[in-house]
């Protein structure tokens, strides 16, 4: 949906179950006419396609792929966007860490990621630039020294090369401009602003200068130009909260260093404000979201560091003195409080705001993926609350 003759607003597909093509399909069929119709009408609908390894291959099969482009042309909807950080099965059972696996240090990832953007080159109308969404390299648990993390992230890119290398050769042969939007979030490899910039400085940049210019017969000085064109940042505005990181500040960084944003992924964590005399009622309702499907990470800014605790039950678990936690728990982007806590949802409003005079990305796409986790009180039709977080973004736009 385009908003405004420069915003092509969504929501990400990993909100339905599906771990194959077929039902993939089928919840696209069920819901995507229903949410247009309330949200977009009779206009053109855009879609945020998330497809795991699974289905990605059987989309690739038979008529599969030419079949799936019909049914948009006839519905009148289009694919802009894909998220390919879950490659496997992202419901329905237990994720937490494993959502990283495998990661960009594996053959699997890389496999899986050209094969998304062979896909999305041929699913992406003409004139509209494309955008995948990908894990921040690996998993920060997974290594016990620095001599480890450093090796995780120079193979993680050197893969990255390889995207850059097929992305440019796509744009040369067919017009289409694509990008690999790389989502920083807690204890990811890269978990913020900083950590993007410097494993862009220290890895991406001269690994891919080093590797790319003999291939792609130019200079370093254009090869620099490439890679920023193609590799961008997937700005997740819950992730980038939880970093207590100000839009603005890394807006203006990412300029500064001539890196762009690929995509803004409108999201809210779970705040929790410590109202004195209050404490009891609001460990109460944080209770209410210990879940045991994804990993929700807490953070709190203490003096300028912030602390990262892995998961929410080791919070739940101390129950210490805090004045300001923040967990990473996708809420409903519309509510500003519920219960005894709060989200994060002003850090959406701030991110908005800053947009309406900066052109930072034209994508744009809501992910509140835990809708079957929520506490029952949030639960409610889910045609309903996804047309109502994207008809609450596109007033806040217009």
């Amino acid at each position: 949906m385009l908003v405004k003759d420069k915003y092509h607003i969504t929501y990400c597909s990993n909100i339905h179950p599906g771990e194959d093509w077929e039902t993939t399909f089928s919840n696209i069929k069920k819901f995507i006419p229903k949410i247009q119709k309330e949200v977009s009408g009779s206009a053109s609908f855009g879609i945020g396609l998330r497809l795991s390894n699974n289905a990605s291959e059987e989309l690739a099969k038979d008529s599969n792929l030419s079949s799936f482009k019909e049914w948009l042309t006839n519905n009148n909807c289009y694919v802009f966007t894909m998220n390919g950080f879950p490659y496997g099965n992202f419901h329905n059972t237990i994720v937490k860490d494993q959502v990283h696996t495998p990661d960009w240090t594996t053959n699997e990832r890389l496999v899986y990621t050209k094969r998304l953007f062979t896909q999305l080159a041929s699913l992406l109308p003409k004139g509209v630039s494309g955008g995948i969404s990908t894990s921040p390299i690996s998993y920060k648990h997974w290594f016990s020294s620095k001599n480890d993390v450093s090796n995780a992230l120079k193979k993680g890119a050197e893969q990255l090369t390889e995207i850059v290398e097929q992305l440019y050769t796509i744009e040369k042969s067919s017009g289409n401009y694509l990008h690999l939007d790389i989502e920083p979030e807690p204890d990811g490899l890269i978990e913020n602003t900083k950590e993007f910039i410097d494993f862009y400085s220290n890895f991406l940049l001269p690994i891919g200068v080093a590797t790319l210019g003999s291939k792609l017969n130019v200079d370093d000085f254009e090869i620099e130009k490439i890679i920023k064109r193609h590799i961008t940042l997937c700005y997740d505005i819950c992730h980038f909260s939880l970093a207590y990181e100000n839009p603005e500040d890394t807006f203006q960084v990412l300029e500064k260093e001539g890196i762009s944003v690929g995509k803004i992924q409108v999201s809210a964590a779970l705040k929790i404000l410590f109202e004195k005399g209050k404490e009891g009622a609001i460990w109460n309702s944080l209770e209410r979201f210990n879940e045991p499907t994804y990993l929700h990470q807490v953070t709190e800014k203490v003096g300028v560091k912030i602390l990262v605790y892995n998961d929410l039950p080791i919070i739940l678990r101390k129950k210490g003195q805090h004045k300001e936690l923040r967990a990473h728990f996708h809420v409903p982007i519309f509510l500003e409080k519920f219960d005894h806590l709060y989200s994060t949802q002003d850090q959406i409003l701030d991110t908005l705001q800053y947009l309406k005079n900066h052109q930072v990305s034209d994508h744009l796409e809501v992910e509140t993926y835990t809708w079957d986790v929520l506490p029952d009180t949030l639960k409610v039709d889910m045609t309903h609350s996804i047309a109502r977080e994207l008809n609450w973004l596109k007033d806040k736009l217009e």
